[in-house]
């Protein structure tokens, strides 16, 4: 049943797939830390759950994006909520996007052993801009001045997740926001819709194979990101990634005990921004059991 769902999703994401344009931030590791993307995913492998991130994309390109994650999640009443927060920045030239999170969710163990996940959270978004950066010829235009604003936003989720596969829909920032600048309304960002899934094929007693998926769509846009990694003793990944057929890159990862690292290398094809700017990623994560109710395994997802 399962894999008809994940064939029928490559199918329409690749079908789907017409445009690039995105004004979320961008995450090549989505599956090391899907609560970015999906509130849903709060504490729904019973264990405390900490990741920081860092992403320099296209280096080199003037005024190139870069974003910095944190987000900290754990199940709580006796493993039948999660609760946490996530904080991400993300700066693309002049502007700079600010976004802190409260985060909550709510299980239910099904019995065929998969567990039901809804998700919300809630929060603020700084928007700055500061448009004096771009040297405007004719200085005191309104609409090169300075904004600092905050904005309230709102989000949901849902999740399917079992120890063979996981899918998810959510739209983090349901609120539509907008800025005055120079007596002009400009969007700061419009409702994202994200498709995720992902499952896990035993291969060997030591090797995975773990492909997934990622679909975002928003306003006149829709972009989608095909994963394949390889698992090696439940220590160790590589994989193949492509955005868009227009950018590849490799993922590495290696777990030491509750620890995780991961890297990611970029590159875009001349369709995008040229291959010249590359783009690199790590993550450095943490899980563990700190409640007596909490599992001491690791989970595939």
């Amino acid at each position: 049943m399962f894999m008809k769902i994940w064939i029928s999703l490559i199918l329409l994401i690749v079908v789907a797939n017409f445009a690039h344009g995105q004004q979320d931030p961008l995450y090549s590791q989505y599956l090391n830390n899907p609560v970015l993307l999906n509130p849903a995913y709060a504490g729904i492998n019973n264990r405390l759950d900490i990741v920081a991130g860092y992403r320099s994309q296209w280096g080199g390109f003037d005024g190139s994006p870069t974003t910095l994650n944190f987000s900290g999640h754990t199940s709580l009443v006796q493993n039948k909520v999660g609760a946490g927060i996530s904080v991400v920045q993300d700066k693309l030239g002049e502007n700079k996007f600010t976004q802190y999170n409260a985060l909550y969710s709510y299980k239910i163990d099904l019995k065929s052993g998969e567990v039901l996940s809804f998700g919300l959270q809630t929060g603020m978004t700084n928007y700055r801009n500061d448009n004096t950066m771009l040297n405007p010829q004719q200085t005191g235009d309104p609409a090169f001045g300075f904004v600092n604003e905050l904005k309230f936003n709102i989000g949901a989720g849902v999740m399917l997740k079992s120890e063979r596969y996981m899918l998810g829909f959510s739209v983090p920032r349901i609120t539509r926001a907008t800025v005055d600048m120079g007596g002009q309304k400009i969007d700061v960002y419009n409702q994202h819709f994200y498709l995720l899934g992902g499952y896990v094929f035993y291969l060997t007693d030591r090797i995975r194979l773990k492909p997934s998926i990622l679909g975002k769509a928003t306003k006149g846009a829709f972009s989608t990101d095909l994963n394949f990694n390889l698992n090696i003793d439940e220590n160790y990944t590589a994989g193949v990634f492509t955005r868009n057929f227009n950018t590849y890159g490799i993922l590495l990862q290696a777990n030491v005990k509750d620890y995780r690292v991961g890297y990611v290398f970029e590159v875009p094809t001349n369709n995008s921004v040229g291959t010249r700017f590359t783009t690199h990623e790590i993550s450095l994560a943490l899980s563990m059991a700190v409640f007596k109710e909490h599992s001491r395994s690791k989970n595939n997802f």
